[in-house]
């Protein structure tokens, strides 16, 4: 992957329906458009599942939503986001907030699960989870009883300053007061698994 490319041209597009008002990012301007349309459907497809998951949980009357993101890498072919969805429903004690990253390959808009970013036969899910269990102990952060805390597969995660970001929806491992536990991983830290030319190699590359 070329470590020159120039960051993407994202716009900011809004849902509104009643009770409903949804921020979602755009890319445009891609030399592949397959790649463009790819990543913006799966970006509207990520949210519409969010909006499914918030049917589940918040199953009170007149529910009110909004939703938001965040860019975390924009850069030499990589772009890495954070979408969330906050929705409260009469007369739940409190509302519920649904986070997903996203992180593409804006070449191809290919979307990277977390085991796309390592070797084959890595250990990268013991390493992460070792990781991830360590700063729990360094920071103190309350583990719900009978949790066991690991890494899977298709975690949540995305890619930010340097540094790989693994986090927890809430209710998965801690209270809900603690919000999303968040763990950052150097992406140097992470070199000798990671694929070749993966994200986590090309963000850990220096540029002469």
């Amino acid at each position: 992957m070329p470590l020159y490319q120039p960051p993407v041209n994202i716009r900011t597009l809004t849902y509104t329906a009643p009770g409903t008002v949804i921020h979602y990012p755009q890319v445009s301007g891609l030399a592949n458009r397959q790649a463009e349309e790819r990543i913006n459907h799966a970006i509207i497809l990520q949210i519409q599942d969010m909006q499914r998951t918030q049917q589940h949980m918040q199953t009170g009357t007149n529910p009110n939503t909004t939703g938001n993101f965040e860019i975390k890498t924009n850069e030499r072919g990589i772009l890495s986001l954070m979408l969330s969805n906050y929705t409260y429903s009469t007369p739940m004690a409190h509302g519920y907030t649904v986070a997903k990253g996203l992180t593409f390959n804006t070449t191809t808009g290919a979307a990277y699960s977390l085991s796309d970013l390592f070797k084959p036969a890595s250990n990268y899910q013991a390493l992460l989870t070792a990781e991830v269990n360590a700063q729990i102990k360094k920071r103190n952060l309350p583990v719900l009883e009978g949790t066991t805390v690991s890494v899977q597969p298709n975690q949540d995660f995305y890619l930010a300053d340097k540094s790989l970001v693994i986090f927890y929806p809430l209710y998965a491992i801690t209270p809900y007061y603690v919000g999303f536990p968040m763990f950052p991983v150097s992406v140097y830290d992470l070199q000798d698994i990671a694929t070749e030319d993966g994200p986590i190699t090309v963000l850990a590359a220096d540029i002469a």
